[in-house]
């Protein structure tokens, strides 16, 4: 009889301690849809923001960026806030739940990069810019696929741009646009890429690039490319 209450306190401490795992990890896991859902909002904030540059010159598109200045800085101290929440040796047991929301970040950021610079934000600087690590094992960090699929979009985003800027009578962004989005087709076109999400976002990257150098043809017909 005495063993059978010692088994039968032991399975009872067994899964009060199992039940204090399971009730921890669910906090974790909303706390981190909250901080998530917080990053969202200002996603959408500074989104609205940028979309004004398909309806301005090119002088005012820096502006536009710097005007998103602020929201960026909140990404910045939000991303703090979720790497707070995530146990050691935990990143990849979450990752899930942000990685949506990080491809996001990644896009808009190297969107107003290459509005102000014309350049390619690399995966190290986007990084240091976060405010997080670019390696795994430095914990919390840049996952190489979400910074792969974040740049995609950023292609899907300017064939839209190219398109509006003809509208706008910019005709020498288009073609900045199409080097750009060449560049990236290449570098992607080198990367031995799995059957998996990253390689369907590829797959759309050629249908931009194929709107985009429509745009430039239908340029260079009407001889809008040449200097007036």
């Amino acid at each position: 009889m005495q063993s059978q209450s010692t088994d039968a306190q032991a399975a009872t401490t067994l899964f009060s301690d199992v039940q204090k795992c399971l009730t921890d990890e669910q906090g974790t896991i909303e706390e981190i849809r909250l901080r998530v859902r917080e990053m969202e909002q200002v996603c959408r904030e500074i989104y609205a923001v940028l979309q004004s540059i398909h309806q301005c010159g090119t002088s005012e598109i820096t502006d536009v960026c710097h005007k998103a200045a602020p929201q960026f800085a909140k990404i910045q101290d939000q991303l703090k806030q979720l790497e707070s929440l995530i146990p050691a040796n935990s990143y990849y047991k979450y990752h899930d739940r942000w990685k949506a929301i990080i491809q996001r970040i990644v896009f808009l950021t190297t969107l107003a990069h290459y509005l102000i610079t014309g350049k390619l934000l690399s995966r190290s600087e986007l990084s240091k810019q976060l405010g997080i690590a670019e390696r795994p094992e430095d914990g919390f960090h840049l996952d190489l696929e979400d910074y792969l699929i974040g740049i995609l979009t950023l292609a899907n985003e300017l064939a839209r741009l190219a398109v509006n800027s003809v509208t706008m009578g910019n005709y020498t962004r288009p073609l900045e646009i199409s080097e750009f989005v060449s560049a990236l087709n290449t570098g992607f076109q080198l990367l031995n890429l799995k059957n998996d999400a990253l390689r369907r976002k590829f797959d759309s990257l050629k249908y931009d690039l194929k709107k985009i150098e429509e745009v430039v043809y239908d340029i260079s017909i009407r001889g809008l490319n040449k200097p007036s």
